[in-house]
Order: structure tokens, then sequence, then C-alpha cells
């Protein structure tokens, strides 16, 4: 024994002898350590339930130096994946890569590569023969890598289950020679591998660096000038530490942590598809920067994020943070299919659940079982399901939920429930109201119905600055509501082209519209609008003669259609009073056909003077050429099909034309008008007490609906197995007792005890912000296509220690950064650049720019600019107009906040998926369609351009210019100083100085010959300028400061 395969090796008799003699504790397993020179059995208490692993103590370990070739270069074809499969053959399962093959080779024979047909293929000097095959598209294997299999099939060929998917195991820290550098366990981890390479770590930074790089770390912001003095004078013991436990108090630590966790779970202010437009989940980043403030164990974060809605009397936090589920991207587009919809919103939940906390890529198994990893499609399937019942609509706008609390609800559950009444009421059929739809069907013939034909709007514009906006897709254009200027009075000039010809009348529409108070149409707080005059012209600016207005408004006590076409822009006009969530419509006619040949051009002008705000919210502009009369009365428009459907037999009308004539009518029955006028009223009150009631998107349960395996990921194809909520099949299942597993099974079954994944993916993340790169450096993909770790045995011994703290975030932050391995100088020695380019030891900082959060941050923090205001709705810092303008259905734009919010911190920044903040992006901010957990770190010159340009980081420079000016001192030398102190801690260097006064010199040469620039410049941005002072001096250090701030060493962590 074994068959057909060569005799085993004495290390591998030895192995088993050594097994027996333990007892062969099979199934169960220990871990077994084959024997080595001088032998010495392990049995580790805490590997009991563990997978059984088989490992030699030899210099190749399969999982570090043999699975990665494996993975990259032979799982393709020789993997999990079935449908790729060749020759039957996989390399990922030992017991099949041991086993002859149906040709009688063998593929792998441990301790004999000579007779091991996968070294035979891989040297094959036949290139037609040679492995990978050249159709693979794949490179031939290097000389190292052909040695590294061969060497581990003569060592013996031990596999090892994936790494990552084997329990932690707390290793003890190693001896090391250097017993006093270490400062806490993870030293000692590191210090060993770099001992072994004969290498040393690096000295401590110096106090200042290492302030700035712990201020960043922890907060995001630099230290002040005041914290890096009380550092600098802190002769105790324990000065550091000090310092550790300040930043991890700060509430600044929270927004620091958040803005790297909504970067995973791809939180963002709009929806994504399609129209991008936004959605109301702020409150679930706030609950973030709470949660990590007050250091809510991880554990608890991860429950109440996936299933805080399930949790026994969940209260408003637990379900804001279970908004998570609803952050994906969603559709309203109206010719998307729902069911489709459905299916790429699960798809969308597994890819980014299994990412946050599993580091896995379970979504690549969404069409087919996944080609390197042993996820299967049905375990993408299975995982999704546990989804199924989140309730929510696959297509249209998402409304915020209501959270209101213990007082508000009464009022709102009552209003909520007369609202219902009211429309059931409307509803219903009566033996009466079916007479009186009779006989108002009779009263139809011989109505008319118009042809009317939407104007194309060309160009648009306010006399008041107000942002009339073109909508694409009807042709209607909307005044913004959310922000901007909101005058009392405006004049709205519309131009037009049309091919009509001999056109007999024209149809201004005012159009309900969400955004609008009250749903619009008009501006005013009550939904009402007044046009004073409408006037319009022709291409030659004659004014078009207009008569025999008419309107479905309501009549108003000093408004008349008539007053809107009298040729006087003040006083009375056409006016809505209050909105009744209807379109309306002013019809005039033309004194004679206007429009001829192929195009032509019309001017409107729609003059609004009643005051009080009283202007149109949304308008379109219609012309018909049917022949005159042409007149409209109050109540809804008649249309044709309405028209068609009364004078049809009743007889041989279907149940949707009876539906839709019912519902006409009911729009317009003199005996419903009570209970419409009841509804609206309803409707009012409930419109008027929202706005104190906190909203957001969360999740709400609802019975699960089916999820099955979709072949090919194909959502039409409905042959796949329907499958109940699991894990992936190859991990510690979920123990439910024989009911379906939820969401709340889900977030404990990831971090349960159990779970290889969850703890090491976490800490993984958490080395990568403060050491630049994860231990593994594949932060998002500890599978097989990821990176092996640089300190394996350090990453199980955090995770392990991680899990047996509770969960504890900010101990485990404590342990990173007061370790001797943070503490060292981001300065590589010659010896180190050239031996650890990469810096894999860990025996220096790491150096990289800060994230575009902070960035920003630090601009406005050495400024003096920066807002500590948290929380609330996201901000609009400046943008370039024009920005937005291919955002459609609705077309918007952006409005620069004002005040406090144009300088709150960047997390707090609208996050609009498809155009991301412009400055922000050009420091590789990611858009948040998808989980990000390592950002791209570009140096391109667009980023220098912001710095120098963007009116953050003007204004930024002009008001740090006025400190520098106010606070520096009277010469140039203290003034320079005081500015270095501010911005990098430290005093500007001889070279440094020369440069920058030259600078000013000449720049303020320059403004003092155009001080009209000058004066441009220090107004820059929305602060105000300190009054008396000299305003080329002012500019002249404006340049400098802007110098400053665009120094590789502001901009750098180091």
């Amino acid at each position: 024994m074994p068959r057909r395969r060569g005799p085993l090796t004495e290390v591998q008799i030895e192995t088993v002898r050594r097994w027996i003699d333990q007892g062969a504790p099979w199934p169960e397993g220990v871990v077994v350590q084959a024997a080595s020179p001088a032998p010495e059995a392990v049995a580790d208490d805490d590997a009991a339930g563990d997978e059984t692993a088989v490992a030699a103590s030899t210099g190749v370990s399969f999982n570090k130096d043999v699975r990665p070739i494996l993975a990259a270069n032979c799982y393709a074809c020789h993997g999990p994946d079935r449908s790729r499969r060749q020759r039957e053959l996989r390399l990922d399962l030992e017991e099949v890569a041991t086993a002859p093959l149906p040709s009688g080779q063998v593929a792998i024979v441990p301790g004999h590569p000579e007779t091991s047909a996968l070294l035979q293929r891989i040297t094959d000097p036949d290139e037609e023969k040679r492995m990978p095959h050249v159709s693979s598209g794949k490179p031939r294997l290097s000389a190292a890598e052909i040695e590294t299999l061969r060497r581990w099939i003569q060592e013996g060929a031990h596999w090892e289950p994936h790494w990552s998917y084997i329990r932690p195991r707390r290793s003890a820290p190693p001896a090391v020679k250097r017993a006093n550098w270490p400062k806490n366990p993870v030293d000692a981890f590191l210090l060993a591998a770099i001992e072994k390479a004969g290498l040393a770590p690096s000295p401590e930074a110096d106090p200042r660096e290492l302030l700035r790089r712990l201020s960043f770390d922890l907060t995001g912001l630099p230290p002040t000038p005041e914290e890096l003095r009380a550092f600098l004078a802190d002769a105790a013991p324990g000065a550091y530490e000090r310092q550790v436990d300040r930043l991890l108090a700060s509430k600044r630590f929270g927004e620091r942590m958040a803005a790297y966790w909504l970067d995973l779970v791809r939180y963002a202010d709009s929806a994504g598809y399609h129209s991008d437009n936004p959605r109301t989940v702020w409150r679930y980043r706030d609950y973030v920067i709470g949660a990590f403030n007050r250091n809510l164990p991880f554990d608890q974060f991860t429950a109440v994020q996936l299933a805080g809605d399930l949790l026994p009397d969940a209260s408003l936090e637990q379900r804001i943070a279970s908004g998570y589920n609803r952050l994906l991207q969603t559709t309203e587009e109206g010719g998307a299919q729902p069911k489709e919809y459905r299916a790429i919103y699960l798809a969308d939940r597994v890819r980014n659940a299994s990412t946050v906390w599993l580091g896995a890529t379970l979504g690549c198994a969404q069409c087919h079982n996944h080609k390197f990893d042993p996820y299967l499609a049905k375990d993408f399937y299975s995982f999704a399901a546990f989804f199924a019942d989140v309730k929510e609509k696959p297509v249209g706008r998402r409304d915020p939920d209501y959270l209101p609390s213990e007082s508000q609800r009464p009022s709102l559950e009552a209003l909520d429930a007369e609202i219902e009444r009211l429309k059931k009421d409307l509803d219903k059929t009566t033996p009466e109201l079916e007479a009186a739809q009779q006989r108002w069907e009779k009263t139809l013939a011989g109505a008319r119905a118009y042809n009317w034909t939407p104007l194309e709007p060309v160009e648009v514009s306010s006399a008041k600055g107000t942002r009339v906006l073109i909508q694409g897709n009807d042709f209607s254009l909307i005044a913004t509501t959310s922000s901007g200027p909101r005058p009392p009075r405006d004049t709205y000039t519309v131009r037009f082209k049309t091919a009509l010809v001999a056109m007999t009348a024209f149809r201004l529409e005012a159009l309900v519209f969400d955004e609008l108070p009250r749903g619009g149409p008009g501006r005013d707080p009550q939904g009402g609008f007044v046009v004073s005059e409408m006037v319009l012209r022709d291409s030659t600016g004659r004014t078009i003669p207009l008569r025999h207005a008419t309107a479905s408004t309501p009549p108003a006590a000093a408004f008349t259609p008539a007053a809107a076409v009298d040729g006087r822009t003040s006083g009375s006009g056409w006016a809505l009073l209050a909105a009744d969530r209807q379109d309306h419509r002013l019809v005039v006619e033309t004194a004679e056909p206007v429009g001829r040949g192929e195009e032509t051009a019309l001017t409107l002008v729609l003059d609004q003077n009643a005051g009080q705000a009283r202007t149109l919210g949304r308008f379109r502009l219609s012309a018909t050429t049917d022949a005159r009369p042409i007149a409209t009365e109050p109540g809804p428009a008649l249309t044709k099909e309405i028209l068609d459907l009364a004078a049809k037999d009743p007889s041989k009308r279907t149940q949707d034309d009876k539906d839709t004539l019912a519902r006409f009518f009911r729009r317009v029955a003199p005996e419903l008008a009570p209970a419409r006028a009841a509804l609206r009223a309803a409707e009012i009150r409930r419109a008027d007490l929202v706005p104190e009631i906190p909203q957001s998107l969360v999740t709400t349960a609802q019975p699960p609906e089916a999820v099955r395996i979709l072949p090919r990921g194909n959502w039409l194809d409905e042959t796949g197995e329907v499958v109940e909520p699991a894990v992936p099949h190859f991990l510690p299942q979920i123990k439910t007792g024989g009911r379906r597993a939820t969401r709340l099974d889900l977030a404990r079954w990831l971090t349960s005890a159990e779970n290889p994944l969850t703890a090491r993916v976490f800490v993984n993340r958490q080395w990568k912000l403060f050491f630049g790169r994860g231990l593994s450096r594949t932060v998002e993909d500890l599978g097989s296509q990821g990176e092996w770790p640089s300190h394996p045995e350090l990453l199980d011994w955090l995770a392990v220690e991680f899990v047996e703290s509770g969960w504890d975030v900010k101990r485990l932050v404590r342990t990173l950064v007061t370790s001797a391995t943070y503490r060292q100088t981001s300065r590589a020695s010659e010896e180190l650049a050239e031996r650890d380019p990469d810096n894999r030891l860990y025996a220096r900082q790491a150096r990289f720019r800060l994230d575009a959060e902070m960035v920003r941050d630090n601009a406005l923090a050495i400024s003096g600019l920066l807002s500590s205001k948290m929380g609330g709705p996201g901000v609009h810092p400046y943008q370039p107009r024009g920005y937005w303008s291919y955002l459609n259905f609705p077309p918007r734009e952006w409005d620069d906040s004002t005040g406090e919010d144009q300088y709150r911190r960047a997390i707090y920044t609208w996050w609009q998926r498809t155009f991301p903040q412009p400055s922000l992006a050009a420091f590789d901010a990611p858009s948040r369609e998808e989980c990000v957990g390592e950002r791209t770190r570009a140096n391109v010159p667009q980023q220098a351009l912001a710095l120098l340009n963007d009116p953050t980081y003007v204004e930024a420079a002009r008001v740090f210019a006025q400190r520098i000016v106010r606070e520096g001192g009277a010469t140039f030398e203290s003034r320079l100083g005081w500015a270095y102190e501010r911005a990098v801690g430290r005093a500007p260097r001889d070279e440094e100085a020369r440069i920058l006064r030259e600078l000013f010199r000449k720049h303020a040469a320059q403004y003092r010959a155009d001080p009209r620039a000058a004066g441009s410049l220090v107004h820059a941005g929305l602060a105000p300028v300190a009054t008396g002072v000299d305003v080329v001096e002012l500019a002249g250090w404006t340049s400098v400061a802007r110098a400053i701030l665009n120094l590789p060493e502001v901009i750098t962590r180091s």
C-alpha cells in the first residue's frame, strides 16, 4: 500500500505512527506535524473542532507556496468549475489529484515527482502538450515555480485546507534577540521575521512625525500646534499612550473609522442606476459614526446592520442600522423588469455582505461554480435567500421609512388610517354612484378633446437667478426647490422650437412635483403660484396676441385667467392658491394662426409678481392646431381616451375600460367632492406632521420570496432548484433545529467562534489602515486568488485576540498603534530599501498620500475654516456649475452649501454615485457602486491642479493667509514659521524659505500692478474678508499659502 502509487516515505510513516500513538483522534482531529530531525509532538487543545491539517516541517508550504501557483495557473481548467474542467482532473482536491485518472496516470504521486504527471506536463518540451496549455492564455511556469512544485511533491505533497478556511489559532509570540524592543506581542511576531532576514527594525519616528501620523490615523485630522506642544512637553512615562487614549476618546475617531466602513458597504446619498435620484439614508451614516465612537462591539455592530429589524423590540437606532440592507443601487426606470431587478438586488447583497464580512468573492458563483474557491452556485443563491424577506419595490422611487417617536406615533397612525379609509370610500361602488356615472357619461356626448403637442424648450433663464432646468423626457421645466434662490417675485423666459404649423391655441400646464411644497405645482409654502402675465413672442420679437383665456383652477378672489393675458404684469393673474395634488392648465387662443415653415421659434415670458414666492415650480407649454373655439374647464382635463370610452357601448367595454372610466369619474363626481376634500385635508395634515418625524431607509421584513438557482445567472430561467437560506457548504453550518434560517442567524454565524473568516478579515483591514497594506494585501479576497499573509501567525493572533476581547474595536486599534512597529520612522535605510522594497517585513512604517476626505479636511483645519458640527443631511461643498447637467428625470443642479455647512468634514459630503464630488474624485474617492476595501492611490497632475485652483482650497489658502498676517507676527520669517507650524508641525527649511520669499515678492508685485486681480483673489469663497487688511499683501500671502497647501508633506501620512 498504497496501490498504483509510490511507497510512503519514512517521514510519512513516522507521522502516521505518531498519530496512532496519540490515540488516532479521527475525524474530530488534532493538528499533527510530520516528524522532523528533532521530533516534538504537537497537540493543541484549542484545535478541537478545526479541520485536520497535516503539514510537513519543511520549507515548502502548500498554502503559502503551492496553492498560489495552482490557483493562478491551473484551477481555471482543473478546479471547482465543472463546466470548464478538463480530463476530469481537479488539482484543488487532494483525493482527485492523487488518484488515477481514466488514462491511468496520476497527477501527483507524493514523494515521487519523477512519476507525477503534473511535473511531466509542466516541463514537456512539446509546446502543444506543455501546461498551462497555450489556449489558456496563461504564461509558462517559471523555473522557480516548477522547482517549488517538485520540492513539494518530493517532500510528500502535504495538502492543507486553504489557510483562511481554517479556524484561527493563537500562537505564542516568538522569542526574539532584541527582547527590549517589543512593546506588545505584535512586535514579537514581526521582529522575529526581521531578525530571521538579518535586518533590524527602524528607529522610532520623531515625536512631531509620530503625533501627526497618529492624529491622522485615529481622527483623520492633523494635530493642532497646541496639541503638539503639549505632547513635546510631556516628559512623564506613558506620554505617547496618553495621546492614543485622547484620540480614541475623540468624537473624530468615529468619523475617521466610518469613512472606511462606508466604502465597504457602498454608502451613498443617491440610488445609482438610471436617474440616480436622491434618497434619505444619512441617519445610517450617523449611526456608523456613533457606533465607532462608543465602541460598540463588532458582533453587535454586525447584527444590527444585517438584522436590526429582527431584534426583539428593535430600537430606533437598531432600525436605522438595518438600513445597511437598503444601501444598494436601485432603479426607477420605467421599462425596467421587476423580476430582473429583484435578481440584481439579491446578487448585489450577496456580493457586498460576503466581501465585507467574509473577504470572499462569492459573487463569482452567480452564474457557475467558482473557478478557484470551493463556492458553488448553490452557495451563492442559498446566501441570497437570507435577504429574500427584505421588503422593497424592485422598480420605483425609494421613499424613506418614517420612524416616529412614541409621542408622534399615535398621530401618524391615526392620519394613515383616516387616509386609507377615505381612499376606500372614494373607491367604493354604490347604486347611486353608478347611476350618477351613467348620467355623467351622457353629458360627454359632443364634448371635444384637443390634440396638444408639448413644445421643446431650448433655453431658459430666470430674472432673479432661480435655477430652472429642462426635463428632457417630457419637455417640462423645473425650478429647483431643495436649495438656491427663492425670490418672492420672478420672471421666467423660455425659448422653444416646434415644427407645428398654424397653431391656434397654447396650453400652459402647472404640473405637480413631489419635491415642491405640498407636491406643487407652485413654490410658495402652500404649493401655489400666480402667473401675473403670460407673453409669447415670435422669432422677430413681435408679441403674439392671445385671447379667450380659460383655466382648470378653482375660482379665486381677485385672480382670473383673463388677467394673465391682459397686458398688465402686476395685480391679478392666473392663480392656484393651494396645491390640490392635481395638474392645472391655462388655455389661451391666438388671434391668428402661428407658425409656418419647417421650424418655428417662440419665446415665452412668464411674469410672476404677486410676491411671497408665488412662482411656478414645474410647468410645460403645449400647442394645438385644432379648430377654434378652444377652451378648458375646472377639474381634470378630458382626454380622447375618456371620451372614446364613454361613447363605447357599455356591453362591449373591457374590465380595464370600466376601471379607467370609473377612476376618472371619481375625480370629477360632485357626489364625491366632500370625500375628495376630506382626503386632501388629511394628506395636508400628514404632510405638515412628517417633517418633524425622523425618516430613513430601513429594513422591514416580509414573508420571504422563493429563491431558486438561476442557471448561468439568467433571471428568466425558472428551471433551477429552489433553495433555503444557508452559508457556504464547506464552512461550519448554522444550526436552527429545522426552522428557516434568518438574517439574524446569519449575523450571529458571521461572528461565531466557529467562523474562520470574519475576525481575520476585519483585523487585516485594520492593519491596512495603520500600516498601509494588509498582512494579506488582498483585503477584499482572502480566497485562493488572494495573497498568502506575510505574517500568518500574527494575523491569527490578532483575530483570536479580537474575538476573545469581545470584538472590542478600540482595544484592537490601541494594540496596533501602541506597538513599536507602528512607531517606527517611515524613512527607509538603504539596506531596507534594497532588501525589502515592498516593506513586507514591516521593518519601517509606511508613507502614503492621505485619503481624499483627509486632504480636504486637512486644508480646512489648517486654515481654521473646518466646522466641528456632526451629523445631519449631506452637504454641498463647492462644485463646478453644470457638472450635474447630464442628470435627468428630473434634471438637477448642485447648489453650494452656505454658512457652516460649506466647511463640514468631507464624510458629510453628499455622495452622488454617477457624479462623485469632483475634488474628492480627483484624490480617488470611489463612486461607492460596489464594495471598496482598497482605494486607488493615483499620483496625477490633476491633484496638484485641484489643490491650487479648486474653490475649497483657494478659499482655505486665502483664509489661512489672513491668519498668517494677523497671528504670525510682523516679519516674513515669523509669519512663514507660524504657517509651517500650522501646516506641517515644523519650521521651514532654508531652501523652502528662500523659494517662498521669492514667490511672495514676485506675486505681491504682480498684484500691486493689478489691484483688481488681488481683490478677486482675496474675496474667493463665502468666508468674510478681514477688515482693514492690505489687499495686495493678503493676495501675496495667499499665493504663499496655496504653495504650502500643495506641499507633498501636507497631503502625505508618513
